[in-house]
């Protein structure tokens, strides 16, 4: 009797945790498409979407491109041809995918543009990412700031960097980064010894770091014979320690060469230990657990009909429509308040910092 008991309940526990199997693959597979492996923010970024996604029952098919836009053009046309509920991107040329979106949207499949905002589509459906312009504020804040700006010191010789022209994001972080350098540059406060600005001028292809080097490489030995550079506005982290390599290599950072004041984003954690280093001034936090999260909520939505939460119906105007986004609010990281920020929350660990 308890032999026929067991088998009973065993096969009843069965079908309980075949139904819940098929539960969660009801809710559908998401394709997730990032960029490169090369930067960590976009391994960690696809780790957290996945994470999040599997939690709540998904199936997950995450997939890297290196950077090279066929490949993630070939990447998004078989998620499409296998039919994923949902396509989320984080794209290499936010112009370059308007052909295979169409087919997305052909086939009912709503896409999410991830912390890049994929242009010249009308078949975007949301974005989620952080304020920009107010990324590049916070960038821009900590160069004055750091260099005691506000309370008249000057002037500091200054270069900038800009991120990748293909890049959306590109734009409003070196907007949101000069509305507060300008006013400076105007009155002197800071000379921009190379005259070199403008995103025209100062972008740099797909983020490389290499190419940001051999740029520093170029300023220093033209413009700085005889004179120091005292700031450099980097977009984000991995261009600052490109620059930093070129810094190095001519003497600063030690001696009487100072390292400048130089901004970052992504609390990358070659970045962060520069931070603790006396490398790299700043950066900027853009918390990629959150950003899975509310990428997340989205897809949560669109599964069960509702309308996803949005906050920005106004600023993200991609070249076919305004794209409804949902923006979160980026944090300035300093030595001062680092422990707090990236430690404490559990971003890292101690032992990561060693």
């Amino acid at each position: 009797m308890n032999r026929r008991y067991m088998l009973l309940a065993g096969a009843a526990l069965g079908l309980m945790l075949a139904g819940a199997s098929a539960q969660a693959q009801d809710k559908g597979t998401v394709g997730v498409l990032m960029p490169t492996k090369s930067s960590q923010r976009w391994i960690q970024d696809g780790d957290n979407i996945v994470k999040s996604l599997k939690d709540r029952g998904y199936q997950t098919d995450l997939q890297y491109a290196e950077d090279d836009i066929p490949t993630q053009l070939s990447q998004a046309e078989n998620m499409v041809s296998a039919g994923v509920k949902v396509l989320v991107i984080a794209s290499i040329d936010g112009t370059t995918l308007t052909d295979v979106l169409q087919q997305a949207h052909d086939k009912g499949i709503k896409v999410i543009a991830y912390d890049r905002l994929i242009r010249n589509s009308p078949n975007v459906d949301y974005y989620t990412t952080f304020d920009n312009y107010k990324v590049g504020v916070l960038q821009g804040t900590s160069i004055a700031d750091a260099l005691g700006l506000k309370d008249g010191k000057g002037p500091f010789n200054i270069e900038l960097f800009g991120g990748s022209p293909d890049d959306n994001n590109a734009t409003f972080f070196y907007n949101g980064a000069m509305s507060v350098l300008q006013p400076y540059i105007d009155s002197g406060k800071l000379v921009l010894v190379s005259g070199e600005k403008g995103m025209e001028r100062i972008g740099t292809l797909r983020w490389d770091p290499a190419i940001a080097q051999a740029r520093m490489d170029n300023l220093l030995s033209s413009y700085y014979g005889d004179k120091k550079v005292d700031a450099i506005l980097s977009p984000n982290d991995s261009l600052a320690i490109g620059i930093i390599s070129a810094l190095t290599a001519v003497g600063y950072g030690s001696g009487d060469k100072p390292m400048p004041v130089i901004s970052g984003q992504d609390a990358d954690l070659p970045s962060v230990k520069a931070i603790l280093a006396g490398q790299q001034t700043s950066t900027v936090f853009k918390d990629t657990r959150e950003l899975a999260n509310t990428t997340v909520d989205m897809i949560d939505a669109i599964g069960n009909g509702r309308e996803p939460a949005v906050n920005d119906t106004t600023t993200y105007e991609n070249g076919a429509k305004v794209v409804p986004s949902q923006l979160l609010t980026p944090v300035l990281v300093t030595k001062d308040n680092l422990q707090k920020v990236v430690i404490d929350s559990g971003y890292y660990s101690p032992s990561q910092l060693n």
